[in-house]
């Protein structure tokens, strides 16, 4: 529902330009430890709070509404303890920051206080019109939060609150001595939020509140309170039962049949500096370091070369063919010739929302047929010149899946992985991501082509300006994904062709701006489905899906239907939905099967449990 302000985002929405400089050196830092660039924060449990507060407090003021800014920054903890009982670090958490432990252990990091999102109010001298809708970019990963809420006013003590959207991930979290909240109840409304995702995670009782959709993936939770249109859970320990579906609106897995949780930087007992890369695992529930060191593989930081936005293509290519893993410091990289990952196991590590953006037409990065690479916390944006892709795994050389060198207990992995096409400039790209090979696990990405940002288009000069045709086109075997959310695209927003792919929560908003029905046309069928099954496949799972429309641009188009898949046994799609969100129409929610989500029933969705439907359940003749 981020329509609702769409348009004050495009038009005269101030952002802050303020850049943090201050680097490892500003945090003591062991001698010998690396060169993490100057946007990377190192804090030590002997720094003062005050200190630690106030330079938190600074980044947040820089970047709380620095949505299409360049500034990109990390904060991380060293082992230890930080914030008192009497005085407490509350941490507010801005655009393309990222907030870390570096333990081994999610216990190893404690934060004594909270780590928080809010609501951005924009009204009224900024106390109105208060939603999470654009609350994108910001990453909590890898401590322990004691909840610590001294200081605070009766709302803002009762949780800790985590306001956000897409592009924004809660993994290896041990939350205790309070609730976390996933929505701002403190602020005047309408208090709307569409995120999410965590993972790997401990948490007390959730309040989803206003998030419209959510995946709670591998996490232990003490319990989870209501949900809008499609809450998932995969491997959840306490979570809630699918019984009553869709009131209320739960999808739940007893087990994740693929997960690999995404790699993390942490200083191990000596003060090295090290990579855990966890391992894939097969049906899984609860979390990966209940019994210890999250099973996996460590790399010396050693290992890696550790490259600044400076550094050009050719040099990070050269590192990576000597046989080194890449770790991406925060900033803007401009990429004009693919960095290219060719070595099994390579790992490509970003850190605070590292941003590769394509120049002169470029795919910014190719992963090639190999298995075991894992690309994580990595940003690609589309530029000014139309590139064919911004995102490739394997080659596309037609249907030869099964031939490939991949590897099902070790599959390539994509962790939040995000993708921009326009928003703070002008993009162009005709795919966002294409996966080719086989056993490719996509774990949480957000491929956006914007519905706003500040290039002062019309919507329909952003139609004929920032193009994108496909936003997912996976075309590997053996692909599964969890947590895809894929938005706005010119046709089919996602395309899967490949055999026996499965998707764990889909979130879809279709474009807001065709100007015309002419405009939003699949040959003679009117529009293009969100998510679409290629005609061959036989086998595929879809578990909780969501197809939305706002054609603000054009009240009266329509879309024929939310999903599209070929009508075959092998291909079953359990909880899957279409709303409206003030304009336009979906007809049908998938197939020709589903009401229409029209203006008559605005926010509220047209489900299907099950498809094809069983049938028992089929209507009578």
């Amino acid at each position: 529902m981020r329509f609702r302000l769409a348009r004050a985002l495009t038009i005269g929405l101030v952002l802050a330009t303020a850049v943090m400089t201050t680097g490892t050196a500003a945090a003591s830092p062991t001698p010998g430890a690396p060169d993490l660039g100057p946007n990377v924060t190192v804090f030590d449990p002997s720094m003062p709070v005050s200190h630690i507060q106030a330079t938190l407090d600074a980044a947040h003021a820089a970047q709380v509404d620095n949505e299409m800014g360049t500034t990109r920054h990390a904060y991380l903890f060293k082992p230890g303890t930080y914030g008192t009982a009497e005085h407490p670090l509350q941490i507010k958490v801005g655009y393309y920051t990222e907030i870390a432990g570096l333990g081994a252990s999610p216990t190893d990091v404690v934060i004594n206080g909270k780590v928080e999102v809010y609501n951005r109010c924009l009204a009224d001298g900024g106390t109105g019109n208060c939603l999470a809708l654009v609350n994108f970019w910001r990453t909590l990963s890898n401590l322990s939060i004691d909840v610590n809420a001294a200081g605070q006013d009766g709302c803002r003590a009762s949780a800790n609150f985590w306001a956000v959207s897409q592009a924004v991930s809660l993994r290896r979290l041990d939350i205790s001595g309070g609730t976390l909240s996933l929505m701002d109840y403190c602020t005047a409304g309408p208090q709307y939020a569409s995120g999410g995702f965590i993972a790997d995670s401990r948490l007390p009782s959730v309040t989803n509140g206003s998030q419209q959709q959510w995946l709670t993936r591998n996490s232990e939770i003490a319990g989870w309170s209501n949900g809008v249109w499609n809450q998932v859970f995969s491997g959840v320990a306490g979570a809630p039962g699918e019984a009553g579906f869709p009131n209320p609106p739960y999808t739940t897995l007893d087990a994740t049949p693929v997960s690999r949780e995404k790699p993390f930087l942490y200083v191990d007992a000596r003060g090295r500096y090290q990579v855990r890369v966890p391992a894939a695992r097969r049906d899984t529930r609860g979390i990966s370091w209940a019994g210890g060191m999250t099973p996996g593989r460590t790399l010396p930081i050693t290992d890696f070369f550790i490259a600044k936005p400076s550094d050009s293509v050719q040099v990070i290519n050269n590192q990576l063919a000597r046989g080194k893993h890449l770790l991406l410091t925060p900033g803007v990289y401009g990429i004009a010739r693919s960095i290219e990952v060719k070595r099994p196991n390579t790992v490509v590590l970003g850190l605070g929302h590292a941003t590769l953006t394509a120049v002169d037409g470029s795919t910014p990065l190719v992963v090639a047929d190999v298995p075991g690479v894992i690309v994580a916390g990595v940003t690609v944006d589309a530029g000014l010149e139309k590139s064919p892709v911004l995102l490739r795994v394997g080659k596309r050389v037609g249907k030869s899946h099964g031939n490939r060198p991949s590897s099902p207990d070790n599959p390539t992995t994509l962790s939040d992985v995000y993708f921009r096409v326009g928003g703070p400039h002008v993009g162009k790209t005709d795919i966002a991501l294409e996966v080719n090979s086989d056993n490719v696990l996509i774990d949480h990405a957000w491929v956006w082509r914007a519905d706003h940002g500040v290039e002062g288009f019309t919507d329909t000069e952003r139609w004929n300006t920032n193009i994108g045709r496909n936003g997912a086109v996976v075309n590997g075997d053996h692909v599964t994904a969890t947590g895809l959310f894929v938005e706005h695209f010119q046709q089919y927003n996602t395309v899967w062709n490949g055999e026996a792919g499965t998707t764990i929560l889909y979130q879809n908003e279709l474009p807001y701006d065709p100007p015309t029905q002419a405009d939003w046309m699949n040959g003679d069928v009117e529009g293009w489905a969100g998510y679409k099954v290629g005609d061959h496949v036989r086998t595929h799972r879809l578990y909780g899906g969501g197809v939305y429309v706002f054609n603000q641009n054009n009240p009266q188009i329509h879309t024929e239907n939310g999903f599209e898949v070929p009508e075959t046994p092998g291909v079953r799609l359990h909880h899957i939905m279409t709303v409206n969100l003030s304009a336009g129409t979906i007809d049908h929610v998938v197939n020709g099967v589903g009401d229409a989500a029209d203006t008559t029933r605005v926010g509220a969705p047209v489900y299907v449990v099950d498809y094809p439907v069983p049938v028992a359940d089929s209507p009578s003749p």
